[in-house]
Protein backbone atom coordinates (compact mmCIF):
# COMPACT_ATOMS: atom_id res chain seq x y z
CA UNK A 1 0.00 0.00 0.00
CA UNK A 2 3.27 2.56 0.31
CA UNK A 3 2.53 3.51 -3.43
CA UNK A 4 -0.81 5.27 -2.31
CA UNK A 5 1.36 7.68 -0.12
CA UNK A 6 0.65 11.24 -2.06
CA UNK A 7 3.71 13.15 -0.36
CA UNK A 8 7.18 12.40 0.68
CA UNK A 9 6.32 14.15 3.91
CA UNK A 10 7.62 11.80 6.67
CA UNK A 11 5.02 12.19 9.59
CA UNK A 12 4.73 10.87 12.95
CA UNK A 13 2.00 10.55 15.62
CA UNK A 14 4.04 9.87 19.03
CA UNK A 15 2.82 12.62 19.96
CA UNK A 16 -0.53 11.63 19.98
CA UNK A 17 0.97 8.94 21.30
CA UNK A 18 0.68 6.57 18.63
CA UNK A 19 3.73 4.92 18.35
CA UNK A 20 4.88 2.55 15.30
CA UNK A 21 1.68 2.64 13.63
CA UNK A 22 1.63 2.06 9.37
CA UNK A 23 0.63 5.86 8.25
CA UNK A 24 -1.25 6.61 5.40
CA UNK A 25 -0.80 10.52 5.18
CA UNK A 26 -3.19 12.42 3.03
CA UNK A 27 -4.44 10.81 0.69
CA UNK A 28 -6.70 11.95 -1.88
CA UNK A 29 -10.26 11.29 -1.88
CA UNK A 30 -9.91 8.29 -5.07
CA UNK A 31 -6.94 6.39 -3.30
CA UNK A 32 -9.11 6.39 0.10
CA UNK A 33 -12.99 5.04 -2.36
CA UNK A 34 -10.41 2.36 -3.76
CA UNK A 35 -8.79 1.50 -0.81
CA UNK A 36 -12.39 0.81 1.13
CA UNK A 37 -13.09 -1.22 -1.81
CA UNK A 38 -10.17 -3.21 -1.67
CA UNK A 39 -10.59 -3.71 1.98
CA UNK A 40 -13.86 -4.96 1.23
CA UNK A 41 -15.76 -2.38 3.55
CA UNK A 42 -17.57 -0.44 0.85
CA UNK A 43 -19.25 -0.79 -2.67
CA UNK A 44 -19.15 1.60 -5.37
CA UNK A 45 -22.90 2.49 -6.60
CA UNK A 46 -24.24 3.39 -10.05
CA UNK A 47 -23.37 7.24 -9.88
CA UNK A 48 -19.71 6.35 -8.79
CA UNK A 49 -20.04 7.00 -4.86
CA UNK A 50 -19.02 5.22 -2.26
CA UNK A 51 -21.43 3.36 -0.08
CA UNK A 52 -20.26 2.20 3.54
CA UNK A 53 -22.31 0.54 6.33
CA UNK A 54 -21.32 2.71 9.94
CA UNK A 55 -22.27 -0.71 11.80
CA UNK A 56 -24.10 -0.73 15.21
CA UNK A 57 -24.77 3.13 15.46
CA UNK A 58 -26.46 4.59 12.55
CA UNK A 59 -26.67 8.36 14.29
CA UNK A 60 -25.20 10.28 16.93
CA UNK A 61 -25.41 8.83 20.82
CA UNK A 62 -26.20 11.68 22.45
CA UNK A 63 -25.88 10.53 26.05
CA UNK A 64 -22.21 9.01 25.10
CA UNK A 65 -21.07 12.48 24.27
CA UNK A 66 -19.38 13.93 27.20
CA UNK A 67 -16.96 16.98 27.80
CA UNK A 68 -14.23 16.69 30.10
CA UNK A 69 -14.80 19.21 32.95
CA UNK A 70 -11.45 20.93 33.63
CA UNK A 71 -10.53 24.37 34.40
CA UNK A 72 -11.39 25.56 31.10
CA UNK A 73 -14.56 24.38 30.92
CA UNK A 74 -15.77 23.88 34.79
CA UNK A 75 -17.07 27.54 35.49
CA UNK A 76 -18.68 27.95 31.35
CA UNK A 77 -20.11 24.44 30.30
CA UNK A 78 -23.96 24.53 30.51
CA UNK A 79 -23.76 20.68 32.68
CA UNK A 80 -26.73 18.53 32.57
CA UNK A 81 -27.89 15.91 29.86
CA UNK A 82 -26.60 17.67 27.05
CA UNK A 83 -23.07 18.23 28.31
CA UNK A 84 -21.97 15.61 30.38
CA UNK A 85 -18.46 15.93 32.39
CA UNK A 86 -16.32 13.66 32.21
CA UNK A 87 -13.39 13.30 34.54
CA UNK A 88 -9.81 14.57 33.33
CA UNK A 89 -7.87 11.26 34.85
CA UNK A 90 -10.75 9.57 33.23
CA UNK A 91 -9.78 10.78 29.90
CA UNK A 92 -6.10 10.21 30.25
CA UNK A 93 -6.81 6.87 31.31
CA UNK A 94 -8.66 6.03 28.19
CA UNK A 95 -6.79 8.38 25.74
CA UNK A 96 -4.24 6.00 26.60
CA UNK A 97 -5.63 2.74 25.42
CA UNK A 98 -7.04 4.00 22.93
CA UNK A 99 -3.78 5.35 21.19
CA UNK A 100 -1.90 1.46 22.39
CA UNK A 101 -4.58 0.24 20.26
CA UNK A 102 -3.64 2.31 17.17
CA UNK A 103 -0.44 1.83 18.22
CA UNK A 104 1.42 -0.88 15.21
CA UNK A 105 -2.12 -0.66 13.72
CA UNK A 106 -2.96 1.03 9.99
CA UNK A 107 -4.26 4.28 10.34
CA UNK A 108 -5.36 7.36 7.87
CA UNK A 109 -4.09 10.39 8.94
CA UNK A 110 -5.00 13.87 7.59
CA UNK A 111 -4.22 17.46 8.07
CA UNK A 112 -7.01 19.71 7.39
CA UNK A 113 -9.15 22.76 9.21
CA UNK A 114 -11.82 24.24 9.90
CA UNK A 115 -13.38 28.12 9.71
CA UNK A 116 -13.36 29.17 5.81
CA UNK A 117 -12.39 32.99 7.41
CA UNK A 118 -8.55 32.78 7.91
CA UNK A 119 -8.67 34.56 10.94
CA UNK A 120 -10.78 32.37 12.64
CA UNK A 121 -9.15 28.97 10.82
CA UNK A 122 -8.29 26.48 13.51
CA UNK A 123 -6.07 23.59 12.00
CA UNK A 124 -6.96 20.17 13.06
CA UNK A 125 -4.95 16.69 12.25
CA UNK A 126 -7.43 13.65 11.83
CA UNK A 127 -6.19 10.18 12.63
CA UNK A 128 -8.67 7.55 12.01
CA UNK A 129 -8.65 3.73 11.39
CA UNK A 130 -10.65 3.17 8.74
CA UNK A 131 -9.94 4.72 4.74
CA UNK A 132 -14.17 6.11 4.72
CA UNK A 133 -13.65 7.65 7.73
CA UNK A 134 -10.89 9.75 6.51
CA UNK A 135 -12.76 9.93 3.23
CA UNK A 136 -15.73 11.98 5.32
CA UNK A 137 -13.19 14.06 6.62
CA UNK A 138 -12.05 14.92 3.34
CA UNK A 139 -15.29 15.59 2.29
CA UNK A 140 -16.49 17.39 5.34
CA UNK A 141 -13.33 19.65 6.71
CA UNK A 142 -11.85 22.29 4.97
CA UNK A 143 -8.53 21.06 2.40
CA UNK A 144 -5.17 22.71 2.65
CA UNK A 145 -3.39 23.31 -0.30
CA UNK A 146 -0.15 20.85 -0.67
CA UNK A 147 2.06 23.70 -0.18
CA UNK A 148 0.79 24.90 3.13
CA UNK A 149 1.80 20.80 4.68
CA UNK A 150 5.23 21.30 5.17
CA UNK A 151 4.28 23.87 8.21
CA UNK A 152 1.33 22.52 8.91
CA UNK A 153 0.97 22.35 12.88
CA UNK A 154 -2.35 20.86 14.10
CA UNK A 155 -3.97 23.11 17.36
CA UNK A 156 -6.76 20.59 17.74
CA UNK A 157 -6.66 16.44 17.15
CA UNK A 158 -9.39 14.23 16.39
CA UNK A 159 -8.59 10.41 16.54
CA UNK A 160 -11.37 7.99 15.59
CA UNK A 161 -11.14 4.08 16.23
CA UNK A 162 -14.20 2.88 15.79
CA UNK A 163 -13.18 -0.34 16.78
CA UNK A 164 -12.38 0.25 19.55
CA UNK A 165 -14.65 -0.38 22.71
CA UNK A 166 -14.69 0.93 26.22
CA UNK A 167 -15.20 -1.28 29.02
CA UNK A 168 -17.81 1.68 31.48
CA UNK A 169 -17.31 -0.63 34.16
CA UNK A 170 -13.46 0.39 34.30
CA UNK A 171 -12.94 3.83 31.75
CA UNK A 172 -16.06 5.80 33.02
CA UNK A 173 -18.13 5.84 29.70
CA UNK A 174 -22.00 4.79 29.77
CA UNK A 175 -21.55 1.55 27.04
CA UNK A 176 -18.68 0.45 25.22
CA UNK A 177 -19.27 3.56 22.56
CA UNK A 178 -18.24 7.27 23.10
CA UNK A 179 -17.12 10.84 21.94
CA UNK A 180 -15.12 12.72 23.85
CA UNK A 181 -14.11 16.57 23.64
CA UNK A 182 -10.48 17.75 26.23
CA UNK A 183 -10.21 21.05 25.86
CA UNK A 184 -7.01 21.14 27.79
CA UNK A 185 -5.42 18.69 25.79
CA UNK A 186 -7.71 20.19 22.48
CA UNK A 187 -8.50 16.19 21.51
CA UNK A 188 -12.29 14.66 20.13
CA UNK A 189 -11.61 11.47 20.65
CA UNK A 190 -14.08 9.19 19.33
CA UNK A 191 -14.27 5.09 19.97
CA UNK A 192 -17.47 2.20 19.70
CA UNK A 193 -19.05 3.78 16.83
CA UNK A 194 -19.01 3.98 13.00
CA UNK A 195 -21.27 7.06 12.66
CA UNK A 196 -18.76 9.23 10.86
CA UNK A 197 -21.24 12.36 12.21
CA UNK A 198 -19.89 12.07 15.93
CA UNK A 199 -16.07 12.86 13.81
CA UNK A 200 -18.02 16.55 12.31
CA UNK A 201 -19.83 16.88 15.63
CA UNK A 202 -16.94 16.57 17.72
CA UNK A 203 -14.54 19.63 16.54
CA UNK A 204 -18.11 21.68 15.74
CA UNK A 205 -19.06 21.46 19.36
CA UNK A 206 -15.90 22.48 20.16
CA UNK A 207 -15.61 25.38 17.73
CA UNK A 208 -19.32 26.25 19.24
CA UNK A 209 -17.09 26.84 23.03
CA UNK A 210 -14.08 28.42 21.02
CA UNK A 211 -15.69 31.01 19.09
CA UNK A 212 -18.07 32.88 21.70
CA UNK A 213 -15.44 32.71 24.75
CA UNK A 214 -12.12 33.57 23.11
CA UNK A 215 -13.32 34.67 19.48
CA UNK A 216 -16.47 37.02 20.30
CA UNK A 217 -18.18 35.53 17.29
CA UNK A 218 -21.38 33.75 17.27
CA UNK A 219 -21.21 30.06 16.34
CA UNK A 220 -24.42 28.92 14.38
CA UNK A 221 -26.07 25.28 13.78
CA UNK A 222 -27.23 26.63 10.52
CA UNK A 223 -27.44 27.25 6.69
CA UNK A 224 -26.06 30.56 4.80
CA UNK A 225 -26.66 31.93 0.79
CA UNK A 226 -25.41 34.84 -0.52
CA UNK A 227 -27.74 36.90 -3.32
CA UNK A 228 -26.22 38.83 -6.25
CA UNK A 229 -26.45 42.16 -4.08
CA UNK A 230 -23.95 40.67 -1.55
CA UNK A 231 -26.62 39.98 1.06
CA UNK A 232 -26.23 37.26 3.39
CA UNK A 233 -29.63 34.78 4.64
CA UNK A 234 -29.19 32.38 7.38
CA UNK A 235 -31.13 29.87 8.06
CA UNK A 236 -31.94 27.82 11.09
CA UNK A 237 -33.98 24.75 11.30
CA UNK A 238 -33.52 21.33 12.92
CA UNK A 239 -34.44 18.25 10.70
CA UNK A 240 -36.80 18.03 8.60
CA UNK A 241 -38.09 21.26 8.40
CA UNK A 242 -36.45 22.20 4.80
CA UNK A 243 -33.11 24.25 5.94
CA UNK A 244 -30.79 22.06 2.99
CA UNK A 245 -33.54 22.58 0.61
CA UNK A 246 -34.66 26.16 0.89
CA UNK A 247 -30.94 27.60 1.65
CA UNK A 248 -30.31 25.85 -2.04
CA UNK A 249 -31.35 28.36 -4.39
CA UNK A 250 -30.89 28.93 -8.17
CA UNK A 251 -30.60 32.34 -7.34
CA UNK A 252 -28.32 32.62 -4.73
CA UNK A 253 -24.94 31.21 -3.75
CA UNK A 254 -24.42 28.63 -1.30
CA UNK A 255 -21.90 29.59 1.51
CA UNK A 256 -22.61 26.17 3.14
CA UNK A 257 -25.66 24.06 4.91
CA UNK A 258 -24.68 23.30 8.42
CA UNK A 259 -22.37 24.82 10.48
CA UNK A 260 -21.48 28.99 10.64
CA UNK A 261 -19.61 31.77 12.47
CA UNK A 262 -21.04 35.10 12.55
CA UNK A 263 -17.88 37.69 13.74
CA UNK A 264 -17.54 41.08 15.24
CA UNK A 265 -16.71 42.45 11.34
CA UNK A 266 -20.13 41.11 10.39
CA UNK A 267 -18.78 38.51 8.31
CA UNK A 268 -20.67 34.88 8.07
CA UNK A 269 -18.39 32.36 7.39
CA UNK A 270 -18.60 28.33 6.93
CA UNK A 271 -16.81 25.80 9.02
CA UNK A 272 -16.82 23.06 6.88
CA UNK A 273 -15.78 21.94 3.68
CA UNK A 274 -18.92 19.80 2.50
CA UNK A 275 -21.96 19.01 3.08
CA UNK A 276 -23.40 15.78 5.60
CA UNK A 277 -27.19 15.10 3.55
CA UNK A 278 -29.81 13.28 4.66
CA UNK A 279 -31.16 10.78 1.59
CA UNK A 280 -34.20 9.57 2.80
CA UNK A 281 -36.78 9.64 -0.11
CA UNK A 282 -34.44 11.33 -2.19
CA UNK A 283 -35.05 11.86 -5.69
CA UNK A 284 -33.50 14.32 -8.21
CA UNK A 285 -37.03 16.22 -9.04
CA UNK A 286 -37.23 17.57 -4.93
CA UNK A 287 -33.95 18.04 -4.26
CA UNK A 288 -31.99 18.36 -7.60
CA UNK A 289 -28.19 19.75 -6.14
CA UNK A 290 -27.99 16.75 -3.48
CA UNK A 291 -28.73 14.11 -6.31
CA UNK A 292 -26.16 15.50 -8.53
CA UNK A 293 -23.61 15.57 -5.75
CA UNK A 294 -23.51 11.90 -5.16
CA UNK A 295 -20.86 11.11 -7.41
CA UNK A 296 -17.20 9.99 -7.24
CA UNK A 297 -15.84 11.25 -3.86
CA UNK A 298 -19.66 11.30 -2.52
CA UNK A 299 -19.70 8.94 0.59
CA UNK A 300 -23.01 7.08 1.06
CA UNK A 301 -23.98 5.79 4.63
CA UNK A 302 -26.40 2.40 5.55
CA UNK A 303 -28.05 2.82 2.14
CA UNK A 304 -29.68 -0.20 0.67
CA UNK A 305 -29.27 -1.06 -3.12
CA UNK A 306 -32.52 -2.48 -5.55
CA UNK A 307 -31.98 -6.13 -5.91
CA UNK A 308 -29.43 -7.35 -8.13
CA UNK A 309 -28.11 -3.47 -9.22
CA UNK A 310 -25.61 -1.38 -7.38
CA UNK A 311 -28.60 1.75 -7.14
CA UNK A 312 -29.56 3.13 -4.21
CA UNK A 313 -33.43 2.45 -3.09
CA UNK A 314 -33.30 6.09 -1.40
CA UNK A 315 -37.06 4.62 0.20
CA UNK A 316 -35.86 1.75 1.87
CA UNK A 317 -34.93 2.62 5.13
CA UNK A 318 -34.17 -1.36 6.75
CA UNK A 319 -30.89 -0.60 7.90
CA UNK A 320 -32.12 3.33 9.51
CA UNK A 321 -34.01 6.42 8.35
CA UNK A 322 -30.85 8.19 8.56
CA UNK A 323 -29.43 7.60 5.96
CA UNK A 324 -26.78 9.83 4.62
CA UNK A 325 -24.28 11.49 1.91
CA UNK A 326 -21.48 13.45 2.77
CA UNK A 327 -19.45 15.44 -0.05
CA UNK A 328 -17.27 18.17 -0.78
CA UNK A 329 -19.23 21.36 -1.30
CA UNK A 330 -17.58 21.73 -4.55
CA UNK A 331 -19.89 19.19 -5.77
CA UNK A 332 -22.41 21.54 -5.65
CA UNK A 333 -22.20 24.17 -8.89
CA UNK A 334 -23.56 27.33 -7.18
CA UNK A 335 -21.24 27.91 -4.35
CA UNK A 336 -20.04 31.30 -2.92
CA UNK A 337 -16.25 31.17 -3.42
CA UNK A 338 -14.53 30.99 -0.39
CA UNK A 339 -17.34 30.41 1.62
CA UNK A 340 -17.58 33.59 2.88
CA UNK A 341 -20.55 36.12 3.14
CA UNK A 342 -20.96 39.83 4.10
CA UNK A 343 -23.38 41.91 5.36
CA UNK A 344 -26.34 39.70 6.71
CA UNK A 345 -29.77 41.14 6.56
CA UNK A 346 -32.20 38.35 6.66
CA UNK A 347 -32.57 35.44 9.14
CA UNK A 348 -35.12 32.59 8.57
CA UNK A 349 -36.23 30.34 11.56
CA UNK A 350 -37.64 27.03 10.28
CA UNK A 351 -40.05 24.86 11.61
CA UNK A 352 -42.28 22.46 10.51
CA UNK A 353 -45.14 23.31 12.81
CA UNK A 354 -47.61 19.72 12.81
CA UNK A 355 -50.25 21.31 14.60
CA UNK A 356 -51.13 23.84 11.91
CA UNK A 357 -50.97 26.46 14.33
CA UNK A 358 -47.87 28.88 13.12
CA UNK A 359 -48.41 30.95 10.46
CA UNK A 360 -46.39 29.96 7.32
CA UNK A 361 -44.04 33.79 7.93
CA UNK A 362 -44.33 36.14 10.45
CA UNK A 363 -42.10 38.62 11.08
CA UNK A 364 -40.23 38.77 15.18
CA UNK A 365 -38.58 41.21 17.08
CA UNK A 366 -35.67 40.97 18.03
CA UNK A 367 -36.63 39.87 21.88
CA UNK A 368 -39.40 37.46 19.76
CA UNK A 369 -36.09 36.42 18.26
CA UNK A 370 -34.07 35.46 21.01
CA UNK A 371 -37.17 33.85 22.67
CA UNK A 372 -38.07 31.53 19.56
CA UNK A 373 -34.07 30.99 19.53
CA UNK A 374 -34.27 29.38 22.42
CA UNK A 375 -36.59 27.62 22.09
CA UNK A 376 -35.57 26.30 18.75
CA UNK A 377 -38.88 24.70 17.79
CA UNK A 378 -40.76 22.22 15.29
CA UNK A 379 -42.94 19.17 15.43
CA UNK A 380 -42.70 15.06 15.38
CA UNK A 381 -44.90 13.64 13.27
CA UNK A 382 -47.52 11.51 13.94
CA UNK A 383 -46.10 7.69 12.94
CA UNK A 384 -42.91 8.94 12.74
CA UNK A 385 -41.51 7.37 16.17
CA UNK A 386 -43.29 4.62 17.81
CA UNK A 387 -45.87 5.57 20.20
CA UNK A 388 -46.46 8.72 18.34
CA UNK A 389 -49.98 8.86 17.84
CA UNK A 390 -50.50 12.74 17.43
CA UNK A 391 -48.10 15.98 16.60
CA UNK A 392 -45.34 15.98 19.08
CA UNK A 393 -43.57 19.57 20.32
CA UNK A 394 -39.79 18.90 19.73
CA UNK A 395 -37.76 22.51 21.23
CA UNK A 396 -34.15 22.04 20.55
CA UNK A 397 -32.09 25.25 22.04
CA UNK A 398 -30.79 27.65 19.12
CA UNK A 399 -31.47 24.84 16.86
CA UNK A 400 -28.85 22.68 17.53
CA UNK A 401 -28.67 22.11 21.78
CA UNK A 402 -26.75 18.61 20.91
CA UNK A 403 -23.39 20.56 19.88
CA UNK A 404 -23.85 23.77 22.38
CA UNK A 405 -21.53 24.05 25.34
CA UNK A 406 -22.79 27.17 26.74
CA UNK A 407 -26.17 28.24 28.20
CA UNK A 408 -28.35 28.62 25.39
CA UNK A 409 -28.81 32.78 26.39
CA UNK A 410 -25.53 33.09 25.98
CA UNK A 411 -25.54 32.67 22.17
CA UNK A 412 -29.28 34.43 21.94
CA UNK A 413 -28.29 37.59 23.92
CA UNK A 414 -24.49 37.57 20.86
CA UNK A 415 -27.94 36.70 18.33
CA UNK A 416 -29.81 39.48 19.54
CA UNK A 417 -27.03 41.78 19.51
CA UNK A 418 -25.92 41.21 15.87
CA UNK A 419 -29.33 41.72 15.07
CA UNK A 420 -29.55 44.82 15.85
CA UNK A 421 -26.17 45.88 15.13
CA UNK A 422 -27.05 45.30 12.17
CA UNK A 423 -30.53 45.90 11.65
CA UNK A 424 -31.16 42.15 10.62
CA UNK A 425 -35.02 41.12 9.77
CA UNK A 426 -36.26 37.67 11.49
CA UNK A 427 -38.50 35.90 9.84
CA UNK A 428 -40.23 32.76 11.34
CA UNK A 429 -40.95 30.21 8.43
CA UNK A 430 -43.62 27.25 9.17
CA UNK A 431 -42.76 24.92 6.95
CA UNK A 432 -45.37 22.62 8.10
CA UNK A 433 -48.73 22.29 8.19
CA UNK A 434 -51.74 24.72 7.67
CA UNK A 435 -55.72 24.17 7.31
CA UNK A 436 -55.03 22.18 10.37
CA UNK A 437 -52.94 19.42 12.33
CA UNK A 438 -51.44 16.75 10.82
CA UNK A 439 -53.86 14.26 9.43
CA UNK A 440 -56.41 16.62 9.20
CA UNK A 441 -54.57 19.98 7.23
CA UNK A 442 -52.01 19.42 4.50
CA UNK A 443 -48.38 20.53 4.31
CA UNK A 444 -47.74 23.83 3.24
CA UNK A 445 -46.46 23.85 -0.16
CA UNK A 446 -42.70 24.23 -1.48
CA UNK A 447 -43.45 26.84 -4.01
CA UNK A 448 -45.31 29.07 -1.38
CA UNK A 449 -42.63 28.82 1.04
CA UNK A 450 -39.99 29.80 -1.77
CA UNK A 451 -42.27 32.46 -2.58
CA UNK A 452 -42.28 34.00 0.95
CA UNK A 453 -38.76 33.27 1.45
CA UNK A 454 -37.97 35.14 -1.62
CA UNK A 455 -40.42 37.96 -0.96
CA UNK A 456 -38.75 38.80 2.54
CA UNK A 457 -34.96 38.89 0.93
CA UNK A 458 -36.63 41.24 -2.07
CA UNK A 459 -37.71 44.00 0.43
CA UNK A 460 -41.63 43.22 -0.93
CA UNK A 461 -42.68 42.40 2.65
CA UNK A 462 -41.50 45.71 3.84
CA UNK A 463 -44.54 47.71 3.04
CA UNK A 464 -47.59 45.55 3.44
CA UNK A 465 -49.70 45.14 6.05
CA UNK A 466 -49.53 43.21 9.48
CA UNK A 467 -51.32 42.29 11.95
CA UNK A 468 -49.93 40.57 15.03
CA UNK A 469 -51.05 37.12 16.42
CA UNK A 470 -53.78 37.28 19.28
CA UNK A 471 -52.00 34.11 21.09
CA UNK A 472 -47.81 34.10 20.21
CA UNK A 473 -47.91 37.94 19.06
CA UNK A 474 -45.58 37.97 16.49
CA UNK A 475 -46.64 39.89 13.55
CA UNK A 476 -48.48 38.59 9.87
CA UNK A 477 -47.77 39.96 6.75
CA UNK A 478 -51.53 40.14 5.20
CA UNK A 479 -50.23 40.00 1.44
CA UNK A 480 -47.36 38.24 -0.28
CA UNK A 481 -46.42 38.23 -3.92
CA UNK A 482 -47.21 35.01 -5.22
CA UNK A 483 -48.88 33.25 -2.52
CA UNK A 484 -52.59 32.91 -1.37
CA UNK A 485 -53.56 36.25 0.94
CA UNK A 486 -55.67 33.11 2.92
CA UNK A 487 -52.90 30.84 3.66
CA UNK A 488 -51.45 33.61 5.56
CA UNK A 489 -53.47 33.32 8.64
CA UNK A 490 -54.04 29.87 9.60
CA UNK A 491 -57.16 30.69 11.77
CA UNK A 492 -58.79 30.69 8.50
CA UNK A 493 -57.71 27.67 6.82
CA UNK A 494 -59.26 25.66 9.60
CA UNK A 495 -62.45 24.38 9.48
CA UNK A 496 -63.48 25.26 13.09
CA UNK A 497 -61.32 28.28 13.45
CA UNK A 498 -62.42 28.25 17.98
CA UNK A 499 -61.00 25.27 17.70
CA UNK A 500 -57.83 26.75 16.20
CA UNK A 501 -57.49 29.43 19.49
CA UNK A 502 -57.94 26.57 21.74
CA UNK A 503 -54.96 24.61 20.61
CA UNK A 504 -52.92 27.79 19.61
CA UNK A 505 -52.91 28.35 23.15
CA UNK A 506 -52.36 25.06 24.14
CA UNK A 507 -49.70 25.29 21.50
CA UNK A 508 -48.60 28.43 23.44
CA UNK A 509 -48.44 26.15 26.73
CA UNK A 510 -45.46 24.12 25.75
CA UNK A 511 -43.59 26.89 24.53
CA UNK A 512 -43.32 28.33 27.87
CA UNK A 513 -43.28 24.97 29.86
CA UNK A 514 -40.17 24.58 27.82
CA UNK A 515 -38.61 27.90 28.44
CA UNK A 516 -39.23 27.73 32.72
CA UNK A 517 -35.60 26.57 32.75
CA UNK A 518 -34.62 29.17 31.00
CA UNK A 519 -36.46 32.08 32.27
CA UNK A 520 -33.94 32.69 35.43
CA UNK A 521 -30.98 32.82 32.75
CA UNK A 522 -33.18 35.16 30.65
CA UNK A 523 -33.15 39.07 30.38
CA UNK A 524 -36.27 41.09 30.38
CA UNK A 525 -36.33 41.44 26.24
CA UNK A 526 -35.88 38.08 26.06
CA UNK A 527 -38.78 36.88 28.55
CA UNK A 528 -41.00 39.94 26.68
CA UNK A 529 -40.73 37.66 23.51
CA UNK A 530 -43.38 35.07 24.87
CA UNK A 531 -46.89 34.22 23.61
CA UNK A 532 -48.94 36.48 24.91
CA UNK A 533 -51.61 33.80 26.12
Amino acid sequence: MDNYALFTKSIALTDLGITSPTIHYQLSANELHDLTIQSGQGIENSTGALAINTGQFTGRSPQDRFIVKDSITEDKVWWGNVNIPFEPAAFDALYTKVTAYLSKKEVFVRDTYVCADPNYRLNVRVVTETAWSNLFCFNMFLRPEIEELDDFTAEWSVICAPHFEADPAVDGTRQSNFAIIDFTRKIALIGGTGYTGEIKKGIFSALNFILPVFKNTLPMHCSANVGEDGDTAIFFGLSGTGKTTLSADPNRKLIGDDEHGWTNENTVFNFEGGCYAKVINLSEENEPDIFRAIKKGALLENVIFKEGTNEVDYQDISITPNTRVSYPIYHIDNIQTGSIGENPKNIFFLTADSFGIIPPITKLTPGQAAYHFISGYTAKVAGTEAGVTEPQPNFSACFGAPFMPLHPTKYAEMLSKKMKDGNVKVWLINTGWTGGPYGIGSRMKLKYTRAMITAALNGELDNVAYENHKVFGFAKPQSCPNVPSEILNPRNTWEDPELYDKKAVELAQKFKANFAKFSAFSNAEILAGAPIA
